[in-house]
């Protein structure tokens, strides 16, 4: 069965944290109730052109989702049932914000059906928060994880990072140990990436802060999969790992090239071999300027099959490959990725055709063998 996802983009936040480089704004708080019907417009529009389709993911991304007044998520979370077929067992995750979670917001959540809270923990250390710019704290961490589990919120993933200006192994241990601690069914690892026009990107031209080497960097990323490997919690992605049967079904489609259809300032959609990104700017999107659209071919669409099953661990199966795309992965690429195999960065194997864990290291590396 095809499966389509759902994507709202809530831009708002309380304050901009110092490594973003995302689509959100502090201080507009103003603009929220005009942002929903905006959004619940479009909802309903592209539900109409698309034949309302059934959906079985939901993910509310940020910006801080958890800081929409409840009243403004519901009402988004309303236009979305009511204009979808949404799966009874459909998956409905929201991004948070540990130091903006609220009780009423968490029984928006449960009355939404929300069945996975993904909370930005970051690190365990309140100075490494402090330095990026973050308004929590991990007593705030704890505290929204003990409130996701209490209204009933089946699901809790928390976002760790790495290579963090001043961040240790010791650090990295610490903050899996803290993170492990509140019993998730997800952690996610990413390593900081320094994008220009940042206050963080700021701070390192000019010398005041400095990042980790990337053997330091190595070390704590595998501290990530052993640790977490030791305490059940599989890898099956470059930067995520889940006990078994809690991967985060949104973005497992997203990696398998599944349609998805995003609503709110700077979302974009995949849907029919068509792109569609809406406007960034904030005040852009409510002023209702066109999405840009772009048809994707076949040889993009093939290459875009790649470079995203290539982030899971299981791979690209080669035979589902055949069947979306009517070739074969081998005769396209085989005699490019031939470095790969006879060198140890890729492996082929019951089917699949994978990245090894030196592969994942270096996966920029294999992608360009193929572009």
């Amino acid at each position: 069965m095809p499966h389509l996802g759902l994507y709202v983009h809530i831009p708002f936040c309380a304050s901009k944290c110092a490594y973003c480089d995302f689509a959100s704004w502090a201080g507009r708080q103003a603009d929220m109730s005009r942002y929903t019907d905006t959004v619940c417009a479009e909802i309903a529009r592209w539900a109409e052109e698309c034949g309302h389709p059934q959906a079985d993911t939901v993910f509310f991304g940020g910006g801080t989702p958890s800081l929409l007044p409840a009243d403004l998520y519901l009402r988004i979370a309303s236009a979305l049932r009511q204009h979808f077929d949404l799966l009874p067992d459909a998956e409905w995750t929201v991004e948070c914000n540990p130091g903006t979670l609220t009780e009423d917001f968490a029984q928006a959540l449960r009355e939404s059906g929300c069945t996975r809270l993904s909370m930005g923990m970051q690190a365990a250390q309140d100075h490494l928060l402090r330095q990026l710019g973050r308004i929590h704290t991990l007593a705030d961490v704890e505290q929204a994880a003990g409130m996701a589990r209490q209204t009933g919120i089946r699901d809790l993933n928390l976002d760790l990072m790495l290579g963090l200006p001043g961040q240790t192994p010791d650090d990295m241990r610490e903050s899996l140990a803290a993170a492990l601690s509140m019993n998730p069914d997800h952690i996610s690892c990413y390593a900081l990436i320094p994008e220009e026009g940042t206050p963080l990107f700021r701070q390192l031209e000019s010398g005041r802060i400095v990042l980790p080497g990337d053997d330091t960097d190595r070390e704590m990323y595998g501290l990530c999969r052993n640790i977490l490997k030791k305490n059940g919690l599989e890898q099956y992605e470059i930067s995520n790992f889940s006990r078994p049967g809690k991967e985060c079904r949104h973005n497992l489609n997203c990696w398998k090239r599944e349609d998805y259809l995003g609503f709110g300032c700077a979302a974009h959609s995949l849907f029919h071999n068509v792109r569609r990104a809406n406007p960034r700017e904030l005040d852009a999107y409510l002023a209702g300027e066109t999405p840009q659209t772009e048809t994707i071919g076949p040889e993009e669409a093939m290459f875009e099959a790649m470079m995203l099953g290539l982030r899971l661990t299981e791979g690209v199966e080669e035979a589902e490959f055949a069947l979306r795309y009517g070739r074969d992965l081998w005769d396209l690429y085989g005699k490019r990725l031939s470095p790969a195999l006879h060198d140890g960065r890729l492996k082929r194997k019951n089917g699949h055709v994978f990245l090894t864990k030196h592969g994942m290291d270096v996966m920029n590396s294999v992608l360009l063998l193929i572009l």
